[in-house]
C-alpha cells in the first residue's frame, strides 16, 4: 500500500493523554499496515535531547528536534505521531506552518483531572517547588488556537478519542482507515 506521510501532533499538559492516544492511533494505524514511528517526549528527550533543561529555549529547541525528525519521516511516507507536552504555540505554530500534513490534536484535559492521574507525582512535586519549570504549574501551557483535532479526555475515553483521530484524518483522505478496513473484512 502507498501512503503519504504525516505528522500527526498531540499537545497537553502532562496527564491528559497524548501518549495513550497515539499508541492507540499506532496500533489501528499497524493493523491496517500503515508505516509509523511513534516519537514520545520522554522518550526522546532521554536520547536525542538528552542535556538539555525545561527553560523556554531548552524546551523549544526540544520541539524544533522532535519536528525535524518526525518531517524527516513525513517526506519519506511515514506517519510520525508525536507524543510532547510542547507546551509554547509559537513553535508548533512554526512547525505547522514548514512541514506538509501536519496535523495538531489537542489533547485537552483540566488541571485537576491531570494531577488526578499523575501516577509519578510529578505535580504534587511541582506545586511544593521540589520540580522546577513544570508545565501548568510553574510554566505555561499556550492552548492551541486552531487545532485540527480537539481530544477532551475528561469527557471521553480514549478509544473515543483514538476514533475521533482516525475519522478527521480520514475525512481529510490522510488515511484510508475505514476502506481499508472494509477490504480486509470482505
Amino acid at each position: 500500500m502507498k501512503q503519504q506521510g504525516m505528522i500527526l501532533w498531540l499537545t497537553g499538559l502532562s496527564g491528559a493523554g497524548k501518549t495513550t492516544i497515539a499508541h492507540g492511533v499506532a496500533q489501528k494505524l499497524q493493523r491496517r499496515n500503515y508505516r509509523l514511528e511513534v516519537l514520545d517526549g520522554d522518550v526522546v528527550r532521554t536520547h536525542l535531547s538528552q542535556g538539555l533543561g525545561f527553560s523556554k529555549e531548552d524546551r523549544d529547541t526540544n520541539v524544533r528536534r522532535i519536528g525535524f525528525v518526525a518531517e524527516l519521516l513525513s517526506r519519506n511516507g511515514i506517519i510520525a505521531i508525536v507524543a510532547a507536552i510542547s507546551p509554547y504555540r509559537e513553535v508548533r505554530d512554526q512547525l505547522k506552518q514548514t512541514t506538509t500534513n501536519f496535523v495538531e490534536v489537542y489533547v485537552n484535559a483540566p488541571l485537576a483531572v491531570c494531577e488526578f492521574r499523575d501516577v509519578k507525582g510529578l505535580y504534587t512535586k511541582a506545586q511544593v517547588g521540589q520540580v522546577k519549570h513544570f508545565t501548568g504549574i510553574s510554566d505555561p501551557y499556550e492552548e492551541p488556537l486552531n487545532p485540527e483535532i480537539i481530544c477532551q479526555t475528561d469527557k471521553f475515553t480514549p478509544q473515543q478519542c483514538v476514533n475521533q483521530v482516525l475519522h478527521y484524518l480520514e475525512q481529510k483522505r490522510l488515511i484510508d482507515f475505514y476502506k481499508n478496513l472494509m477490504q480486509i473484512s470482505s
